[in-house]
């Protein structure tokens, strides 16, 4: 959020602020980060107290980016529409030895009517309930991954509804893939998708 203010600041937008003591940018993302999980792709609302060219606002914001973030579009929403989320994705590499079990996995979880899980707290193991995950799974994809390490990526396409969705590492519980985040991998959400765009 710091980058943000100071993205904001410097690229001399006409933002919107908030109000109070410590006035901030008016800015929505439209879903929270997990903990620890690298956002590619998110979707974030800015409100303008005028309105000028989105070419305009995508060639100040881009000036201002520091490394490692870029700007990838900017469209004009109506003021009372919000970004809702209809699916999102996750990635994570998985070495290549792990490929031929997991293949099998996948085809398996596909092909299941239900797949329960035991939903745990935040912060600790002992199991909260019961979940059916399958009507959050839309589908699991293994793509190569381009680097020097012998990997591939599984992406796990997920479907958010006024109840929920399924969480990556519950996905990967059901995969046999849970020991690979204890032992260092990271998350990527890889995309949003929004309800207008689906």
């Amino acid at each position: 959020m710091r980058t943000f203010e100071r993205l904001l600041r410097r690229s001399e937008l006409p933002f919107h602020r908030s109000q109070g003591f410590h006035p901030k940018p008016r800015l929505i993302f439209a879903l929270s980060l997990p903990l620890g999980v690298i956002g590619r792709e998110e979707v974030v609302e800015l409100e303008l107290e005028k309105s000028l060219a989105v070419e305009e606002i995508h060639a100040r914001l881009v000036c201002q980016t520091p490394p490692g973030l870029a700007i990838l579009s900017v469209r004009r929403i109506p003021l009372k529409v919000n970004a809702q989320v209809c699916r999102l994705a996750y990635a994570l590499p998985v070495p290549a030895e792990r490929l031929p079990d997991l293949s099998r996995r996948i085809a398996d979880v596909l092909a299941a009517r239900e797949c329960w899980i035991d939903r745990y707290r935040p912060h600790s193991r002992q199991a909260g309930r019961r979940l059916d995950v399958r009507p959050f799974l839309i589908d699991l994809v293994i793509h190569p991954h381009r680097g020097p390490s012998p990997t591939v990526m599984l992406e796990m396409i997920l479907r958010l509804t006024s109840s929920g969705t399924a969480r990556p590492e519950e996905v990967l519980r059901l995969l046999g893939l849970e020991d690979l985040l204890d032992a260092g991998a990271v998350l990527e959400r890889s995309r949003l998708e929004l309800k207008d765009e689906g």
